[in-house]
């Protein structure tokens, strides 16, 4: 497919980017904490690969390499605007956004577990927003969107024993940060429940 974009038929470009525009804007969305700036970063990521299509070599997957020019753009992005970004405490975030189904065990939702399960989910993606940038990158790409050791490694610009150091540690972190708020929760729910 690469081969007959770079022939000329830019027409299947977006078929070819297709499976991985969740995956860039998870991850821009992951360093912007803006969906605004997420979407632009996304995009400018897929201009960009589209513009170095020629240079994409197949010693890595096609979504490690896309992964990785939209880590390059949010970093080189967040360093030409020189602010630390705030999120107002005021916001709540949109409900509307990508969810993954679940398995239904009655159709009556209990709101006291509703609530609890929301209360986790904030916790865990506030814990997440909270770990170093070498970190938080690295957790993202291991755990939320699952690519292997390897694949993370390319993406990074860095070596699978740095992929397995920085998530050990990310996953130390946020279990130091999320253990003492859980305790107080319903003890007989301790679970985290994912995106």
């Amino acid at each position: 497919m690469i081969a007959s974009i770079l022939a000329g038929d830019t027409q299947l470009y977006h078929q070819l980017i297709r499976p991985y525009e969740r995956s860039v804007y998870m991850m821009a969305l992951s360093y912007m904490k803006n969906e605004a700036d997420a979407e632009d970063v996304a995009q400018e990521a897929f201009l960009k690969a589209f513009h170095r299509l020629a240079t994409f070599r197949s010693e890595a997957k096609f979504s490690t390499w896309l992964v990785g020019i939209a880590l390059n753009e949010a970093r080189s992005r967040l360093r030409r605007e020189g602010t630390l970004r705030m999120e107002s405490i005021d916001d709540t975030p949109d409900e509307g956004g990508h969810t993954s189904p679940a398995i239904l065990r009655d159709w009556r939702e209990v709101p006291s577990e509703a609530l609890e399960r929301k209360e986790v989910r904030q916790m865990l993606q506030q814990a997440i927003t909270n770990l170093p940038p070498i970190y938080r990158e690295v957790f993202v790409l291991r755990d939320v969107e699952e690519l292997s050791n390897l694949e993370t490694a390319v993406a990074l610009s860095i070596t699978v024993a740095n992929v397995k150091v920085r998530l050990h540690r990310a996953r130390l972190m946020l279990q130091k940060q999320l253990a003492p708020l859980l305790r107080n929760m319903n003890p007989k729910r301790r679970w985290i429940p994912w995106f």
